[in-house]
Order: structure tokens, then sequence, then C-alpha cells
């Protein structure tokens, strides 16, 4: 599957505001004392195809997402699950920042982002 620039740049909204929402979500936790769960790459990627599940039912076709959009990424996440994974846990692991979700979050998404393209420029 090749994804237009206009199918990636709403991925790329909705995973802005999956970073957002975790980051609001470790703001609001800290504040009352709690500490978060462990999170990793894939599940910022399960996070990433519920919300597109939301985004597809609730505006799909006004924002010119196809109908097999979310098949096609649960297939395409899978393919890149391995090397996503991977690449999350070197960048966390040789960085000094802590392994927040936000920052899984913007790691998973970038690497996913990263996967797509250079599929696209592959194929």
């Amino acid at each position: 599957m090749a994804l237009s620039g206009h199918v990636v740049g709403l991925l790329k909204e909705y995973m802005h505001d999956l970073v957002e929402q975790a980051k609001q979500e470790t703001s609001a936790q800290e504040a009352f004392g709690f500490t978060a769960a462990p999170y990793r790459s894939d599940h910022a990627i399960s996070d990433l195809l519920a919300i597109l599940d939301d985004r597809i039912e609730s505006e799909g076709i006004q924002v010119g997402l196809p109908s097999d959009f979310l098949h096609e990424m649960w297939d395409l996440c899978n393919e890149a699950r391995t090397q996503v994974s991977q690449q999350v846990w070197l960048e966390i692991n040789s960085s000094e920042q802590s392994a927040s979700k936000a920052r899984t979050r913007e790691l998973t998404y970038r690497a996913l982002v990263d996967f797509l393209e250079g599929r696209k420029r592959n194929a």
C-alpha cells in the first residue's frame, strides 16, 4: 500500500494528538503522586490503531481516509512492529531521557513514519 501525502499528514496529526495526550496524562499522574505503568512501543502502536478506528468511524470519509485504511494500517504496523520496537529500544536505552509514555509514543511514531516512508521510496 502506498500512502498518499494527505494520509501521512493525517497520521502525523493523530500521532501528535496521542503524544500530547500522553504528556497531559503524565502531568496529571505526577500531580497526584502516581507512577506511570511501563509503556512499550507495541502499546503505542495499539493506541494508534485504536484512534484510527475511532477517527475513521467518526470522520473518515470527510477527511479522505479510504474505507480499508484501518485494515491496511494494521497490516503495515504488524510488518513494522519488530523494526520499530528495536529502534525505540535503542533510542531509549542510549538516551538520558526517561522512557515516559509520551517519549515512547514520540519515538514509536517517528520510527513508524520512517518505516512507511521507506516502503514508499522502495515501492
